[in-house]
């Protein structure tokens, strides 16, 4: 009787037991392993900021103990003046990143993709680049006033240049061969930039709005600590003109901790974007 051979593509191994099972690939690190880890080193300045503020290295004045700190969050919650400030930030934030997201890809398009327009165009926004946040405050208000919307254009112009940036320098660099063979099928103009130019530099821009989203919350507090009377910026200034160092260590860490709630949803949203056209 004739012994049927195995498939010509099945590799055979001396010394496997026969129907044994594929070997089992090696499970990814876990979700919570890295969350715990990570958190680690917050643990430990928690730890740190309570022994110094309470050994007597630093006064109640200077660095109040982390209890202080979170009796001072109960307060304005209880006042209802927590969330108004942690909303108010959240919605000016949310509004210049837009903005300024939305005008940093469509600038870093066309500076990208047009030889002309990055000759042109492209020193000039360089140089409006260097620009401090601070230095733009006088002219907002000078220009548009102590309302809404002196503070959100500021955010949007921090939003703005890391999204240009990145963008028009990566559109730059996408493969040529890519471009000839989707123009060979027809793709031109808007379709071309939507359907192949961005999906190929899609992790490029994803890691501007990241830079942007932190550029918008260092911008708010630029934005806040003039002409406002209400949000994190705001407590920053008041808390400090009253001597409330621990409503002012609350305010810090709302804004550290919204500024990496923020970025982790940039993160999931990343993921799917890549996953989805890159």
């Amino acid at each position: 009787m004739t012994t049927p051979l195995a498939p010509a593509g099945d590799a055979v191994r001396t010394g496997d037991p026969v129907g044994a099972p594929a070997p089992v690939a090696a499970p990814r690190r876990r979700p919570l392993l890295r969350t715990g880890l990570g958190l680690l080193l917050p643990a430990a300045l928690l730890v740190l900021w309570h022994v110094l503020s309470t050994t007597g290295v630093f006064s109640a004045v200077q660095l109040p103990a982390p209890l202080t700190v979170l009796e001072a969050g109960a307060d304005l919650l209880s006042r209802g003046e927590l969330w108004t400030h942690v909303g108010i930030s959240t919605q000016r934030v949310l509004a210049g990143f837009l903005l300024g997201a939305g005008l940093g890809l469509a600038a870093g398009s066309f500076i990208g993709l047009s030889r002309w327009g990055s000759a042109l165009v492209g020193p000039t926004i360089g140089a409006f680049r260097a620009v401090p946040s601070l230095a733009w405050v006088p002219l907002l208000l000078l220009w548009i006033g102590l309302g809404e919307d002196s503070k959100v254009t500021l955010v949007a112009i921090g939003a703005f240049f890391p999204v240009y940036t990145t963008v028009s320098a990566a559109l730059q660099h996408v493969d040529r061969n890519l471009l000839e063979a989707a123009r060979a099928f027809g793709v031109h103009g808007l379709r071309l930039l939507t359907t192949v130019q961005l999906p190929a530099v899609m992790p490029s821009v994803i890691s501007g709005l990241r830079l942007a989203l932190a550029q918008a919350w260092l911008f708010l507090v630029a934005a806040e600590l003039l002409g406002a009377s209400m949000g994190l910026g705001f407590l920053l200034t008041d808390s400090q003109n009253n001597g409330r160092t621990d409503r002012l260590l609350l305010a810090i860490v709302l804004l550290a901790v919204l500024g990496k709630l923020s970025d982790a949803l940039l993160g999931v949203f990343e993921k799917w974007a890549v996953k989805k056209w890159a």
